[in-house]
Order: structure tokens, then sequence, then C-alpha cells
């Protein structure tokens, strides 16, 4: 491929052209499995290109923090030869989450059996903004007790790590619910006018409700937020 303002050749489609300083691509999105993923790369919401990253299990030793980080590496890699103005993503959470670490854009999720349609669908909506704060500085309040202590935490940790979601805010802890051995479990719940929702955290008879602000402009980004937090309780065993 050739750059479209000095028509230089590119060593990959859509690269950004170092010869004149010129954009080929405008937007990336990323549909990442643990295994194998997909960089579809975006020009005035054409297709431009897409290239495959993977990686294997070699042995059990290597297949861990270090092979991820490498695989991670490559993804962002793709990304940082184009110096798209959006970078969109979804799939596997732990693969999102080590590529978030190694780029230097916000990372918008985005849903849908396509998400490059999904991504052209959405061009006349502003992207909802990314929140750059650690779990720590997201979780706060009058009420810092959290019941259901590591697993609660976690809970807790889970949905404020969420890009999407400004702050977590422990609620008081409701002791008069009715008795359960399922140990802790947690829920969010359906979102309000405003895109927020609540965090429900379960152990034995205790309840605790805690208040999730997010990013989200309407009650419809919010329950896409809310649907995604529900998915990530899941995936640590903990969804109510």
């Amino acid at each position: 491929m050739q750059c479209r303002q000095c028509a230089g050749s590119l060593e990959r489609p859509g690269d950004y052209c170092l010869r004149c300083e010129t954009p080929n691509a405008d937007t990336v999105v990323l549909d990442l499995d643990r295994e194998r993923a997909e960089v579809a790369v975006l020009l005035d919401e054409e297709l431009v290109a897409r290239r495959v990253v993977t990686t294997r299990e070699e042995d059990s030793e290597r297949w861990g923090p270090t092979e991820l980080r490498n695989y991670a590496g490559q993804i962002a890699d793709e990304v940082h030869r184009k110096r798209p103005e959006e970078v969109y993503a979804t799939g596997d959470r732990d693969t999102l989450n080590a590529v978030r670490a190694q780029l230097h854009y916000p990372l918008y999720r985005v849903r849908g059996e396509d998400p490059v349609e999904a991504v052209r669908s959405r061009r006349d909506e502003e992207p909802l903004e990314v929140v750059e704060k650690s779990v720590a500085e997201k979780i706060g309040g009058m009420h810092s007790t959290l019941i259901g202590n590591r697993d609660g935490m976690r809970a807790v940790e889970t949905v404020a790590g969420h890009p999407h979601v400004k702050k977590v805010v422990p609620g008081p802890i409701d002791a008069g619910g009715s008795g359960s051995n399922s140990g802790v479990r947690a829920k969010a719940t359906r979102a309000d006018g405003k895109g927020n929702v609540r965090l429900l955290v379960r152990d034995g008879s205790s309840v605790q409700e805690n208040r999730v602000v997010t990013t989200a402009r309407d009650r419809e980004s919010g329950e896409w937020i809310r649907e995604d937090l529900n998915e990530a309780l899941g995936e640590a065993g903990l969804q109510e």
C-alpha cells in the first residue's frame, strides 16, 4: 500500500507515513481472543486492512503473565504503527486489559458480533468517556466497610476496574435478609435515567447496595455498561 499523501511505500496497509508524517488510518478495532486477535484498520469508515496476531501454549511454564504481556505487546504495536484517532476493542477481558496497559490511547469498548460494523453504526455518537484512574481512586464514600471480606472487595474492584465507571460508593449494610450458603454474590441492577447503576453484594443474610457512577449519557448506554459489569462479575465467579 502507498501513502495517500506522498505515494511512498508503506510496510503495512494503514501505517502512519514517517516520510511525510501523514496518517493513513483513523480508527483501529480490536477483536481479542486469548490466543488470536484480529486488528481491523479503518480510514473514513472504509476497511483498509485486517491483520491477525496469534499466540499459543508452547509449554505450561511459559503460558502465563510473560506470554500474555508479549502477546499484548504485539497487538499494541499494530495500533501504534497506525497512530489512529480512536481505538475500539471487544473480546477476552484479560487480553483487553493487558493491551490497555501497553497503549497510549483510550480504549473504547464495543459490543456486537461484528465489532467493525458496530463501530460504524456508532459514528454519529460521541464515544463514552474512559476514566483514567486506578481502581483504588474510584472507590470511596461515607461507608468504608465492605461485606464479604476478600470476595466482597473483589466484586467492588471488578466493577471499579471498568473503563466507563467513574466511582463506586459503598452503602450501608443491611443484615435483615434471608440467609444463603452460596457465598458472596454480586449483581449490577438496571440503569437509571442518567445511566448509573447499583451494585448489590450479598453475603449470607447481609446485603450491601453500592452506588456506581458511570460515564453513560442515558439509560440505554447505562444498560450496556450494566451488562458488561455483570459479565465481568460472572467471569470472576461472583455473579448472583
